[in-house]
């Protein structure tokens, strides 16, 4: 049997009609964006998010309005998936999740990570950049307290990330511990489980604009800003 090369891609008249066509309705997937762009916006990024926030989640277009997509890094690979933004402060955005779980052990081994808010249906993106690290276990208890008990049985059901022979293993520790800690009683927090913080770095929002002319306003973390901190920069789309 003959090798295939992979690192070849595949010519254009090698493709099939059908190939094509497909090709083309990608490439004639196009929307026209408006004419309201960033002219002025807040010197503090986390009130201007805030804001942003706030109108995404009051818009009936945009499903969930705090998910957003975590990216994480080693020197082997690079994953991303969606997480659901928990609170906002001048030190940084948080999230909780399982410390045994994919992405926490590529935060431990590298804590520079970004995080993206997609909020297609307003033509607008935010980008962020930054160090994240673990909230204190108090902030985890506080938070988990909060939980509906489907999703603090759920934390305590999933080890998060490892291979998982068939769905029945899964719903058997889910009924195993939802006996364990019946509905109405407290459900302590897994000692696995728990929040991180992202402290920013960089801020970037995203504004689509007409002709693909997009705004692009950037806040850059550094301590020699005269203005709280932050400077803020345009740059070209």
């Amino acid at each position: 049997m003959g090798k295939v090369k992979l690192d070849t891609p595949m010519a254009i008249e090698e493709r099939s009609e059908a190939e094509k066509a497909a090709r083309d309705a990608i490439r004639a997937m196009r929307k026209s964006y408006g004419e309201i762009g960033l002219v002025d916006v807040d010197p503090d990024p986390i009130i201007q998010f805030q804001n942003w926030l706030s109108e995404a989640a009051n818009n009936s277009m945009v499903v969930e309005a705090n998910a957003m997509v975590l990216s994480t890094s080693t020197t082997e690979s690079i994953s991303s998936r969606t997480v659901l933004l928990k609170d906002v402060t001048s030190a940084g955005f948080t999230f909780f999740t399982n410390y045994q779980s994919h992405k926490a052990s590529e935060i431990a081994a590298n804590p520079q990570v970004a995080l993206l808010f997609p909020w297609y249906a307003m033509e607008r993106q935010v980008m962020i950049q930054g160090i994240a690290s673990k909230v204190s276990a108090v902030e985890s208890d506080d938070y988990f307290a909060t939980r509906p008990w489907g999703s603090q049985i759920g934390a305590w059901a999933s080890a998060q990330s490892t291979l998982l022979a068939n769905r029945a293993d899964l719903e058997e520790r889910q009924a195993a511990f939802a006996a364990k800690y019946p509905e109405g009683s407290p459900v302590p927090r897994p000692e696995h489980w728990g929040g991180y913080i992202v402290a920013p770095t960089t801020i970037e929002l995203w504004q689509g604009r007409y002709s693909r002319l997009h705004d692009r306003v950037r806040y850059i973390n550094t301590d020699s800003s005269t203005n709280g901190g932050w400077d803020i920069q345009r740059f070209y789309p």
